[in-house]
C-alpha cells in the first residue's frame, strides 16, 4: 500500500552503523528524516550523505534526526562512511540502516513487494531507493520526494521544506511558493478574517482566498 501524507510511518526493528534501532523510538518527541540510496560506493549518493553530514548543526537547530538507508550491510556503510567524510569534509554523525532484506524499502513503499536483489547486482536494481521522507513527531509522514539516480538531492530544499512544515504545524500558517523563513506567510482559507485578525493582527487580502500575514518575532 503507498505510503501517503499523514500516514502513520511504519514503525521497525534494524540494524545500523551504530547498533540496532527500533524507527518510532528512535524518533521520539523530535522531527525525523529518512533519505535512502540503492547502493553503498556510489558517486551521487556519496556526495548527498556528504551535504547531510554537514547541515548536523542545521538538523539540531531543528530538533530534527536525520537516518540514512541502504540495501547494503553495516560493514559496507562503516567502510563507505570513510569515504563520505572525505568528500563531504564533515563527520557522518548519523546512523545508516542496513536494509539488506529490503523490508524498510518495501515498507515504505520504494520497492514492490516481490522485489528481490539478484546476485552481482548493480545500483539499477534498486533505482526506486532514491527517496526523503520528513516525519513528525507524531509519526506521520508529513512530506516525500523520489528521484532518480542521476540526479542529486538538494539538501538545502529539504532544510527549506523542513521549516515550513515546522512553521506551519507551529502557527496554524500555510507557505507561498518559494517561502523562506522570515517571509509573510499565508492564512489558510478555514480562518475567517475576524479569526485572522484577532490571530495576526493586520493582513494583505491579495486576493478574497489569499491572504497574506507577517509572524511576529
Amino acid at each position: 500500500m503507498a505510503l501517503r501524507i499523514n500516514d502513520t510511518v511504519p514503525d521497525f526493528t534494524a540494524q545500523t552503523n551504530q547498533g540496532e534501532i527500533t524507527f518510532h523510538d528512535w524518533i521520539g518527541d523530535s522531527w525525523a528524516i529518512l533519505f535512502s540510496h540503492p547502493k553503498d560506493f556510489t558517486p551521487v549518493c556519496t556526495t548527498e550523505f556528504g551535504a547531510v553530514a554537514q547541515l548536523a548543526d542545521e538538523w539540531a537547530k531543528r530538533n530534527t534526526k536525520v537516518i540514512g538507508v541502504s540495501v547494503d550491510g553495516v560493514d559496507d556503510h562503516r567502510k563507505w562512511i570513510g569515504d563520505i567524510e572525505k568528500v563531504g569534509g564533515a563527520e557522518v554523525g548519523f546512523p545508516i540502516i542496513a536494509d539488506e532484506g529490503l523490508e524498510v524499502s518495501k515498507a515504505f513503499d520504494m520497492l514492490p513487494a516481490e522485489a528481490y536483489l539478484p546476485d552481482g547486482r548493480t545500483p539499477a536494481d534498486s533505482a526506486t531507493v532514491r527517496s526523503v521522507f520528513i516525519i513528525g513527531p507524531d509519526k506521520q509522514l508529513k512530506l516525500s520526494m523520489t528521484y532518480p539516480m542521476t540526479v542529486g538531492r538538494n539538501f538545502g530544499e529539504i532544510v527549506r521544506a523542513l521549516d515550513a512544515l515546522q512553521t506551519s504545524a507551529g502557527q496554524g500558517v500555510a507557505t507561498p511558493a518559494n517561502w523562506v523563513t522570515g517571509q509573510d506567510v499565508i492564512v489558510p482559507p478555514s480562518v475567517s478574517d475576524a479569526d485572522a485578525k484577532a490571530k495576526f493582527g493586520s493582513f494583505e487580502a491579495v486576493l478574497p482566498y489569499l491572504r497574506k500575514v507577517k509572524l511576529a518575532g
